[in-house]
């Protein structure tokens, strides 16, 4: 997996759908394959917006076959033979990173820390709206995360 070649993907559990989000999706992650050579998508879990991600990645594969959807597990370090094959249904890959082992209630964030790691780009749908005011939300840790990491940020929804 080459890194400048790379886009991860992350975001809220829940999300505001709309056709005018799929459109933008779409259109967004059409372009960094064809400007930017994008081949490679990490997914997460978790998260409708991945699920909604994962969909619109599916479609344009259709068109761009040379692309790459990997599950980058947060849970099961070991998994089964059945397990593994259901999952490569929907991708071409899946890994759970070594470096998370124990990392208990935080391993959703070590986990995307891991995947913004290996991205160049980084898809994020991050609402303040839906963040909690308690606390900083998971999204929230991954983005100023990204943005430390110096990754290309494309937020959702658009400002």
């Amino acid at each position: 997996m080459n890194r400048c070649h790379t886009c991860c993907v992350f975001g809220h559990r829940s999300v505001t759908e709309s056709p005018q989000l799929y459109k933008t999706l779409y259109n967004t992650i059409e372009k960094m394959i064809v400007n930017d050579h994008v081949d490679t998508f990490l997914f997460g879990s978790k998260s409708r917006f991945n699920d909604i991600c994962h969909y619109v990645v599916k479609q344009i594969k259709e068109k761009h076959p040379q692309i790459r959807r990997i599950y980058v597990r947060a849970e099961y370090p070991h998994i089964s033979e059945q397990y593994k094959n259901y999952l490569l249904e929907q991708y071409e890959d899946t890994y759970y990173p070594e470096r998370i082992l124990g990392s208990n209630r935080s391993v959703y964030i070590e986990r995307n820390r891991e995947m913004i790691n290996n991205s160049r780009f980084c898809i994020v749908y991050y609402d303040k709206q839906q963040a909690p005011t308690n606390r900083k939300s998971g999204t929230r840790i991954a983005l100023d995360y990204a943005v430390k990491s110096g990754n290309r940020i494309i937020q959702f929804p658009l400002l």
